[in-house]
């Protein structure tokens, strides 16, 4: 806000903020915040799809010095309940579409002292606040300082491991802005870049996307949702420079006959994360849009990226690799019998990784948190080998997550709650192949 004023931060259907107006909006949503008596280290729940409101509210909670606990928004009840118990929120800021799932848990949650709600629609009913008329007195000046140490948390997105309910995981300020400044680096980000956004902020990629784009000044043109012909008018329209998805949309728009009728002329590349990439895939795109493609790896545990092919030269991108090293990030590879032994280049074990952006651990598992964090080298459970040059190659999961359109699903999870039915004595969940 204060190197790039005038550049337009957010593009949202017909409405464009830009980072003067942000700050001014972010200023006023964290007075609200601490009006109500939201301080220092207070967790506070999002749910809310892609929207400006999603971002005023991220910056707006850290600058206070709470934490954002992100929620996907299409969980339902007892989804919603669960993470606003275990965080022990004292507050939720909700899109006005889904505040009736947060009033129907409110009884269930007694932490939780106020529900906000952002975006069009009704007006709220009695005992939800509109974040309208909660910033409408509000100047739009900083709020008063807070104390924030490097590794106080500022984030605590939930994480489906194998076994048991999700997990929240402990993510710091100096593990969020490393990670930022880390992406910024990697990609060669500009003020000048615009991202096209519609993988969900309440995922830890759409989160880093959010952060980098804030951090250089770029702009942020937003989508609820994937749609494949609003999407691509919105990079024409716009000029998008940097394009980010998932497998699965890349192989809707490999076979999409439209692909070839749109103007693509403005991107410079693509990146796939979040699940492994067929190269047949990265390069029939390629082929179609004339747009690279380049894969990276990361997880929530590290803010997320580890991971990343080169950018700057086409030759050094291996479309089967997740890619090289971040900056100030180590990697070793280890026997997946004793975690110990150190694997020499072509030797499949689990993949261990160390840096500034990897987690505090997890929220309140002492005993999953000494699992994964040891000797200061986070053991991610994921599968594969790195070659003689350092890139890094993904083979499977060592845990038996299910991954669906990018985003991890825990068969442990789905069991549980199929046995709660009368009519099921047990059950077992396995992914298929679609």
């Amino acid at each position: 806000a204060a190197r790039h004023p005038e550049n337009v931060a957010a593009v949202f259907r017909d409405v464009s903020l830009t980072y003067g107006e942000l700050e001014a909006m972010t200023n006023r949503f964290a007075r609200a915040l601490a009006s109500l008596g939201v301080s220092r280290g207070d967790r506070v729940c999002l749910l809310t799809p892609n929207c400006p409101e999603y971002i005023i509210a991220f910056y707006a909670i850290a600058r206070v010095g709470a934490i954002a606990s992100p929620m996907n928004p299409s969980y339902r009840e007892r989804e919603i309940e669960y993470q606003l118990n275990d965080t022990e929120a004292v507050a939720i800021v909700a899109h006005t579409s889904l505040v009736p799932l947060v009033e129907a848990v409110r009884a269930r949650t007694p932490g939780l002292r106020h529900v906000i709600a952002v975006g069009p629609g009704q007006a709220p009913s009695a005992g939800v606040r509109s974040s309208i008329e909660l910033v409408a007195n509000q100047p739009a000046a900083p709020p008063a300082p807070v104390e924030i140490g490097e590794n106080d948390l500022v984030a605590l997105p939930y994480s489906s491991g194998t076994t048991g309910l999700p997990k929240g995981v402990m993510i710091t300020h100096k593990n969020l802005v490393i990670n930022n400044i880390q992406f910024v680096a990697c990609m060669r980000m500009r003020e000048s870049d615009r991202l096209m956004l519609f993988l969900p902020f309440y995922h830890i990629y759409g989160t880093m996307l959010m952060g980098a784009a804030v951090h250089t000044g770029a702009t942020c043109v937003l989508m609820e949702r994937f749609e494949p012909v609003e999407c691509l008018e919105l990079v024409q329209r716009h000029r998008v420079t940097l394009f980010f998805v998932v497998p699965p949309v890349l192989l809707m728009l490999s076979n999409w006959p439209e692909l070839t009728k749109y103007d693509l002329s403005s991107l410079r590349l693509t990146m796939v994360g979040a699940a492994p990439l067929a190269p047949e895939l990265s390069r029939r795109f390629r082929q179609q849009s004339g747009v690279p493609v380049i894969q990276g790896y990361g997880m929530t545990e590290a803010s997320p990226l580890t991971h990343v092919n080169p950018v700057h030269d086409e030759r050094l991108n291996v479309v089967d690799s997740a890619g090289l090293l971040a900056h100030d990030t180590a990697h070793k590879v280890v026997d997946i019998e004793t975690g110990e032994r150190i694997l020499a280049p072509g030797q499949v074990g689990e993949i261990c990784i160390r840096g500034p952006q990897i987690m505090q651990g997890y929220w309140r598992a002492p005993e999953a948190t000494a699992a994964a964090l040891r000797d200061g080298w986070y053991y991610s459970g994921d599968i594969g080998y790195l070659d003689g040059r350092g890139y890094l190659y993904i083979r499977d999961r060592k845990k038996e997550m299910i991954k669906f359109k990018g985003f991890g699903i825990a068969p442990a999870e789905i069991e549980s709650l199929l046995v709660e039915h009368p009519a099921i004595a047990d059950a077992a969940v396995v992914g298929k192949p679609h």
